[in-house]
C-alpha cells in the first residue's frame, strides 16, 4: 500500500504499482467469477475482468438484458447462465443486481454459497441494512466489496481508454483468511484507478447521501431552482439553460474536475471570482442543514426502508418511469435537448 496525503490527512491507497495485474491473476487463477446481473455494473466489471484474462461467467434472467449479454460475446451454456446456475458454478459470487433484485434472489442463491466461496458486492446496501433486506451471509464465506466511484459504463469506457476509475473496497467477513487479497485482486482486475479502504457501513451511507445530495438529488434541485428564477424574470429558455447547465457541464465542470475548484476560479473573470467567493459561503450555510438531515435519514435506515418499500411494489418500475418522464418533459430538460443538438459536434 502507498500512503497519500489527502488535504493533510494521510490515507493508504492501493494501485497497480503495489498490487500488479500479474499478481491479481495469480491470486484469482483458480477462481470462477460469477457476475450476477448484467444491468448497471455487470457489463463493465465482467467485460474488464474478461479482457484482463480472468475466468468470468455471467448470470442473467432471460430477456432484453440477457440478449445484450449475448451481443457482448457471452455464450449461453458456456459463459452465460441463469442466475442460479452461475451462483452454483462461481467461487466468487458477485451480487451486481439492483438492490431490489438482490433481496428478491437471495433465497434462491444462498444455498450455493458453500464454505470457502466469496460473496462480492459493489454497494453496501444489502449487507449494511440486512436486518431489513434479509441478506445474511453464512459464516463460512468471505464477504467482500469493491465499489467503483462511477457508473459501470464509465468503468468500461475508461478501461478501454487505458484509464482507471477510483474504487473503494471493504471486507465484511474474512472466513478464509484471504479475503483482502481476493478483494484487491478483484479491484485491480476490474481496472481500478486506485483503491481506498472503507467499510460496508461507510460505503452504504456515503453512497446514499451522495446520490440524494450533490451527485443527483441536490444538483437537480439547484439547477431547476436557478432555471426557474431566470425564467420567472424574463430570460429565454435558451439563455436560462445555457447559464444554468450548459456552461457548468461543458466548460466549468471539466476545469475543476481536472485541476480543482481553486484553479477553475483563477481561470474565470475577476467579477466571477468575487461573486463566487461571496456567495459560496451563503449556499454552504443554507444547504448544510439539509445535508445533515439527509445524512441522519440515511444513517438511521430511513432512506433504505423507503427504497425497500417502494421497490417491493409490483408497479414500482412504472411509477419510476412516470417520474422520470415528467423530468424529461420539463421545460428545462426539453430546452437542454435542443441545446445539445446545437453543439458543434452534432452539426
Amino acid at each position: 500500500m502507498a500512503q497519500m496525503n489527502f488535504g493533510g490527512v494521510l490515507e493508504e491507497v492501493v494501485t497497480s504499482k503495489e498490487f500488479s495485474l500479474e499478481k491479481a491473476r495469480e491470486v484469482l487463477k483458480n477462481e470462477t467469477i460469477a457476475v450476477l446481473g448484467y444491468g448497471i455494473q455487470g457489463p463493465g466489471q465482467a467485460g474488464n475482468l474478461r479482457d484482463n484474462g480472468f475466468n468470468v461467467i455471467v448470470g442473467q434472467r432471460q430477456g432484453k438484458t440477457y440478449d445484450k449479454a449475448v451481443a457482448d460475446g457471452w455464450k449461453p451454456g458456456e459463459t452465460l447462465f441463469s442466475i442460479e446456475e452461475a451462483a452454483q458454478k462461481g467461487t466468487i459470487v458477485c451480487m451486481l443486481l439492483s438492490d431490489a433484485a438482490q433481496i428478491d434472489v437471495w433465497p434462491k442463491i444462498k444455498q450455493y454459497l458453500t464454505p470457502g466461496k466469496a460473496l462480492y458486492f459493489s454497494h453496501g446496501f444489502a449487507i449494511n441494512w440486512n436486518d431489513r433486506t434479509g441478506v445474511v451471509p453464512p459464516a463460512d464465506v468471505d464477504v467482500i466489496m469493491v465499489a467503483p466511484k462511477g457508473s459501470g459504463t464509465s468503468l468500461r469506457t475508461m478501461f478501454l481508454e487505458g484509464r482507471g476509475l477510483n474504487c473503494s473496497y471493504a471486507i465484511y467477513q474474512d472466513a478464509t483468511g484471504k479475503a483482502e487479497e481476493r478483494t484487491l485482486a478483484f479491484g485491480i482486475g476490474i481496472g481500478a484507478g486506485y483503491l481506498f479502504k472503507t467499510t460496508f457501513q461507510r460505503e452504504a451511507t456515503s453512497d446514499l447521501t451522495g446520490e440524494r445530495g450533490s451527485l443527483m438529488g441536490a444538483i437537480q434541485g439547484l439547477l431547476l431552482a436557478q432555471y426557474e428564477v431566470l425564467r420567472e424574470n424574463g430570460h429565454s429558455p435558451s439563455e436560462a439553460f445555457n447559464e444554468t447547465v450548459e456552461e457548468l457541464t461543458q466548460s466549468l465542470g471539466p476545469l475543476f474536475g481536472e485541476k480543482g475548484m481553486d484553479w477553475m476560479y483563477a481561470n474565470c473573470s475577476t467579477t466571477a471570482q468575487r461573486g463566487a467567493l461571496d456567495w459560496a459561503p451563503r449556499f454552504h450555510d443554507a444547504v448544510k442543514p439539509v445535508l445533515e438531515w439527509l445524512y441522519y435519514s440515511v444513517k438511521t435506515g430511513n432512506e433504505a426502508q423507503i427504497s425497500i418499500d417502494s421497490n417491493s411494489k409490483p408497479d414500482y418500475r412504472e411509477k419510476l418511469n412516470e417520474e422520470l418522464k415528467a423530468m424529461r418533459e420539463s421545460e428545462m430538460w426539453q430546452a437542454g435537448a435542443t441545446v445539445r443538438k446545437l453543439r458543434p459536434e452534432n452539426n
